[in-house]
């Protein structure tokens, strides 16, 4: 089963995602809000946290979240305070009941992971890609709108076209043709390069 913890805060959060099975973890923990008692209403305890990047709507949670279950941090920079192992590209993490591949998708930052998990069809797209074609910005520190569209470009060859769920960063997770807004993505970053 996956939660987004965040859904209905209005608050500067990124998505938070309570990923529960056999190793119940939150991708991303938000910003702003109380995503501890949003964890406590569902499950008893979590397994780790997995960041798919560490700008600070995405990690602004994360000493809260560390202090009250006392798990550990992974995400693709180590050098980062607070990510205790490093997730390499093209390793596997274990989300819930699935194993998932993280791709290293820089762009929107350097740091940046997304989780693809064919067998459910399942994908954590971070700040990569959103509903309706759009995709992270590229302004700030670490981003670069070349290596965006070469992300984006390596996420639609792993993915599968037939993808059931993409769980992204920012709005809604996508669960109609999620591949369609993957490939819509690619069209409009490629407008800017």
């Amino acid at each position: 089963m996956i939660t987004n913890l965040a859904r209905g805060q209005r608050v500067f959060t990124s998505n938070a995602f309570l990923v529960e099975g056999e190793r119940t973890v939150v991708v991303d923990v938000g910003n702003d809000f109380d995503v501890v008692s949003e964890i406590r209403e569902r499950v008893d305890d979590i397994d780790a946290v997995v960041l798919t990047h560490t700008h600070p709507d995405h990690v602004g949670n994360l000493a809260a979240v560390v202090d009250a279950f006392g798990v550990d941090v992974w995400g693709f920079d180590p050098e980062f305070a607070g990510v205790d192992h490093a997730i390499a590209d093209e390793g596997a993490v274990q989300l819930g009941d699935d194993d998932y591949r993280a791709l290293h998708t820089p762009g929107h930052k350097d740091d940046h992971l997304c989780f693809y998990a064919a067998d459910p069809g399942v994908c954590f797209a971070g700040d990569l890609v959103f509903a309706n074609g759009g995709f992270g910005r590229t302004d700030l520190a670490g981003g670069d709108r070349a290596t965006l569209v070469e992300s984006i470009d390596r996420l639609l060859d792993t993915a599968d076209e037939d993808l059931a769920a993409m769980h992204t960063g920012h709005g809604p997770s996508i669960t109609t043709n999620p591949y369609q807004d993957i490939e819509l993505a690619a069209q409009a970053a490629r407008m800017g390069v």
